[in-house]
Parts: structure tokens; sequence; C-alpha cells
């Protein structure tokens, strides 16, 4: 391998930059790290060159360690996105810059910087300042100078990006030609999708300071393994549906799952389909076509040969759209798709259907905090025993209620965080009302988990009261739907769970959530099912519980069924959870998009306010 990169990591103060990088990368590939601006990939290619040195890991270049070598003993040319060629040299000086340096004779160093000026379309400008030179001439000379004492690796940092259009694809077909004339190595490090394709033997898609996954330009395209490659590379549609026997089902519509990308029953299971593999047609397809619905015509675009149509579609049961997001109060499947630029879509309602799919790797677990900057850090220190524990990422929140509050709060978060040691999780701040910035966050980002803290008892009596913490739990509980675990006191470790069901499909997925958690947990299971003082429990309800049993067998966990009669559920609950000195109590919440949850006899409410121990409200429809 020309390139060997060994858990390479860096930190800014506390701030995780790169974040245990491997990669190999092969003799005379040109290499593209692709991702978002402060991804960390031009730090990466700084640390290859010498300029930035790692905290940790190893840099191998051609076989030799150089981790500790400087720039110079490396064998390495760099090329800036600001060319950073010197003003105050002609054309020729520049070129010879390096070999001069390096004591080249004058004939060598002659014969050098003509050859390098024909390969890169400049020859006869040898006296030319750079002020006399337009953008694109400059970056041709500064890839002249770093090809001229001919280097074993290039590497680029974002080297058209302050160009214009025309010559931005102009100067990637002269690098291309270049590098593969020379049988060069290079990395080129970009944001441009469309410049990675064009360019790369492969792509490394890089986010938040890790490499997330690496391949040809077609497979991460076509068969991503990750949701940010999905989505980061190319126009694209992700639904999350849920994972039972083999299948992935979203509403109506049944995939099978394929065997290289196993899921566990009851998780989610993300669904890509681009652009171009939607069906349009005016009529309803057969009946073993893979049909999605009936939509109406949104949105067209004319993209020269090609145009854009955006259909809106009735949302399917049980799903959710991540990519493209849906609008904040919008509820509705956004499905695009690109046509010929003179394919007739008369008529404005259509029936989408799918030509082709790729059902996504069983996604690493995603953690969301809220955190107001005050009181208790109780939730931030139950977060990272969870995240330790499941191998998940966490995202802490903060919403500032005036944008010029935002550093303040950010400084505040970011103090608890430390105390916490929750050191790895990204900070988001947001401004604006809490409650509704809150539900923002989570109708853009799919979680799995959502952590708060504590319950004003007055929040549940009126809502005009609501203090901003209490506002923003009422509607992280209305309209999420991802399971939310309050916590007003650490319990951690979480080894005795509770999980109160009743008979009937709500109590089916408390049971499935509550047991997955707990056996990624090592936690032992007890379910509970409350009947009245004067009955029994009834035969629905004691096969319900059978069943539950059954169900936690088949993934591998025992648990113990336990009747109790009360003169309500949530005093039952309640009395069982002292009396077991349970971690953890599991019940079930309500539909998102309604308010049933907050009347005064709501089981749910009931418990929140009546015990201190953590409580999962697992909602109906996860």
């Amino acid at each position: 391998m020309s390139i060997v990169l060994d858990r390479i990591t860096k930190r800014y103060g506390k701030q995780l930059v790169v974040d245990r990088i491997s990669l190999e990368i092969a003799e005379g590939e040109l290499f593209v790290l692709l991702g978002p601006s402060g991804s960390g990939k031009s730090t990466v290619l700084r640390i290859i060159a010498g300029l930035t040195l790692p905290d940790q890991g190893r840099v191998l270049l051609s076989g030799r360690d150089v981790t500790s070598l400087p720039p110079q003993r490396r064998g390495t040319g760099f090329v800036f996105q600001n060319y950073s060629i010197f003003r105050h040299m002609t054309v020729a000086q520049n070129i010879e810059f390096g070999l001069k340096i390096r004591k080249i004779r004058a004939a060598e160093r002659r014969q050098k910087r003509e050859s390098l000026l024909e390969m890169v379309g400049l020859a006869g400008l040898d006296n030319r300042l750079a002020s006399q030179l337009s953008g694109g001439q400059q970056q041709r000379v500064a890839l002249a100078r770093a090809l001229a004492y001919e280097p074993d690796v290039l590497l680029l940092d974002e080297p058209f990006g302050a160009l214009d259009a025309k010559i931005r694809s102009q100067l990637r077909r002269s690098l291309r030609e270049i590098q593969q004339k020379l049988h060069v190595t290079a990395i080129l490090v970009t944001h441009d999708q469309e410049e990675a394709f064009e360019l790369a033997d492969r792509i490394g898609a890089v986010d938040r300071g890790r490499l997330v996954e690496a391949g040809s330009c077609q497979a991460l395209y076509s068969q991503p393994r990750t949701l940010f490659t999905a989505t980061f590379l190319g126009a694209g549609m992700v639904l999350v549906g849920r994972a039972e026997q083999g299948r992935a089902h979203f509403g109506p519509l049944s995939l099978p799952i394929p065997d290289p990308v196993p899921h566990e029953d009851g998780s989610r299971v993300q669904l890509l389909f681009r652009p171009e593999q939607v069906v349009l047609s005016q009529t309803k397809p057969a009946e073993d076509t893979l049909l999605v619905g009936k939509g109406t015509i949104t949105e067209q675009s004319f993209r020269g040969g090609v145009q854009r149509v955006r259909l809106s579609l009735p949302r399917l049961p049980a799903t959710r759209q991540i990519a493209p997001p849906v609008p904040f109060g919008e509820d509705s499947l956004l499905v695009d798709t690109v046509l010929p630029a003179d394919h007739p879509t008369a008529g404005k309602e259509l029936w989408v259907s799918l030509g082709g799919w790729h059902i996504l790797e069983q996604p690493r677990s995603r953690l969301m905090v809220f955190d107001n900057g005050s009181g208790s850090i109780v939730h931030l220190q139950i977060a990272r025993w969870l995240a330790e524990r499941l191998s998940a990422s966490v995202t802490l929140l903060g919403v500032a209620a005036e944008p010029g509050r935002s550093d303040v709060l950010s400084k505040a978060v970011k103090r608890r965080q430390e105390e916490a040691k929750l050191l790895d999780a990204e900070l988001r701040v947001r401004s604006g009302d809490p409650a509704e910035q809150t539900a923002i966050e989570l109708a853009e980002t799919l979680y799995d988990l959502v952590i708060a803290t504590r319950v004003p008892r007055r929040f549940f009596f009126h809502e005009s009261r609501l203090d901003s913490l209490g506002a923003v739990l009422l509607k992280i509980l209305e309209h999420t739907s991802a399971p939310v675990l309050v916590v007003k006191e650490q319990r951690a470790p979480l080894s005795r769970v509770l999980i109160c069901t009743a008979a009937g499909e709500p109590g089916k997925n408390d049971v499935r959530v509550g047991g997955r958690l707990a056996r990624r947990l090592g936690a032992e299971v007890t379910l509970l099912h409350v009947t009245n003082k004067s009955q029994d429990p009834s035969p629905l309800a004691r096969t319900h519980l059978q069943q539950a049993i059954a169900t936690l067998r088949g993934a591998d966990m025992t648990g113990n069924m336990h009747f109790r009669q009360a003169a309500t559920p949530s005093e039952g609950i309640l009395a069982e959870a002292r009396e077991g000195d349970y971690d953890v109590i599991v019940v079930g919440g309500h539909a998102p998009r309604t308010r049933s949850a907050f009347r005064l006899n709501d089981v749910t409410r009931q418990v929140l306010a009546g015990t201190g121990r953590p409580v999962l409200v697992v909602p109906q429809e996860f």
C-alpha cells in the first residue's frame, strides 16, 4: 500500500476533530475524502503531509513510518485551495522553487519546468507574475510546483473551490489526466459530490471526524451502508420502517431484508431509493408492483436535459421519512423523481412505484439529550452510561430563547458536558422557543432514544403554567416517534427493568422496546399487568403476558410475570416499582400529534409525576 493511516486521532483542546481513522490507499490511486465543512477531512490531509501532528496513530507512506518526520522528508506535494503561489515570483520561479532548495542543477530544473508547463497547459507563460494570471492559471501553477520534485504522494485540499464552474470542470479533467499519466498516488479533499464522482477511483465519506465508509463511486451511490453516505452522495429518499421476521415493513409496503444487512426483529430499517428508481404512471400498476401510493405533483424544475419532479403522497402508516426532510408541520410523504426534459406530466395525480431500492445497514444507535444549561446533570450522566453500553452516538441539544444568548448557553452546556464526562457528544445549540425548536430537531433527525430530565409537578395541571423545561418535555412526548427516557435521579447501572403492559397492540410495543433495551443492557425484566381490586386478570391479559414472555425468550431473554391488583393502574405501577426497587419503569405513550397524554386521568402522566425513577415512555408507533 502506498498510504496507510493507522487509527489517526487529533484533538484541538477538548474538541475531537479526527476520530481513530484507519485507511489504506493503493499505489497510483486517486482517493477522494468527501464530507461537509468541519468534518475533519482537511486535518487528515495535513497530518499526512506532516503539517499537523496526530495525537495518536501512525502514518505510513510506501511502507515507511513517517509519523514523526517533518514535511520535507515525507515525499509529498501539497496543493491548497487558495493557490499559495509566491506572488513576487514568476511562473518559472514558482515551479522551480522546490527544486532549487533541493540543489537541482539549473538545466535539469528548466527541463522539468518546461515539461510541467506543457502538461498543465501553461506553455509559454514562464515569465508571468501571479497578478497576471487568472485563478485557474494560478492553480495550474500550484499543481505544477507540487509535482516538480516528483512526490510519491500528491495531496490536494479543495483545489478548485475558489474557481467558477467552467474552470473547475476543465481543471478536474486536467488533473485526472496528469495523475494517470504520472501514476502518482493522490488524495483530494472536497465537499463537492460531483467532483468526487468525476475524479475518484474510490471515495471515503467523512462525518464528524470519522471515516464512515469507503468504496467505489458506484458502490457508495447505489449500495451505501450508512444513512450519512446515502444522503450526502446524491439525491435520494430514505424511509424508516420496522423489521419483522426477515422483512422490512413500511406501511403496506413489505420488502425482504437482504442477508448481508441483517436486522433484529422490531428494529428500525432504513430504505433508500434514488430519483431515477421512482416510476410514475397515470394508471394503477399491477398487483406485483412495489406501490408507494398515489401522489400529487407539487414542484417541477427544468435541469437542462432532465426535469426534476416532486410529488406529495399520503403518509405511510408506521413509517417516517428522513430524506428529503419533510417541512415542519406537514404530514405527508415527499418523493422526488427525474424525467427527460420533454416527458409529459399531464395530470396532477400520478401513481408512484419503485423500480429499485436498497436497505441500509442496521444503524448505530443515536441518543438525543436536552439540556438547558442549569440544574442537575443526572440525565447527562445516564446518557454517558447508556452511550458506552449501547455503543451509541449522543447529541446534546440546547435552545436559547434569543439568538444573542446562544454563546452563553453553549458555554454552560459544555461545562456540564465536561462535568458529566460526556466528552464525545455533539453539541447543537438552537435559538427560539425551546419546545418548538426541540420538536423541529426531532423532526429533522432520527433518534433511537431521547433523554430529558425532571417533570415539574405543576406542568401536569395547567399548560399555561409550564416552565420552559416542562414545555419542552410536553412537546417531546407529544411529537417524537422515539422512546423518551425521563430522568430525575441517578439509577445507573440499569439492571432491573419493569415493563408495565396492557393487553392489546400498544402493550406489544412496550414489551418489544423495553425488552430490546433490557437485552442490550443485560438487565433483568419483569412484566407487570395491573387489574382492578375486584377483578381477576382476564384471559386476554393472561394470554398477552404469556406471549410477551415468549417474545422475550425469542430474544434470548428471560422474564418474570406479575399480576397486581390496585385501585388504579398508576397506583399499582408505583407500588410495584417501590417494592421491587426497579431501576427503569417502562410505560406506554400515545400516538404523535395528540394531546390525550395529558388528561388528568392519564396513567403515563401519573407515573411520571409519582416516581423519582427513570421512566421510559414508549410511543405507540415506534
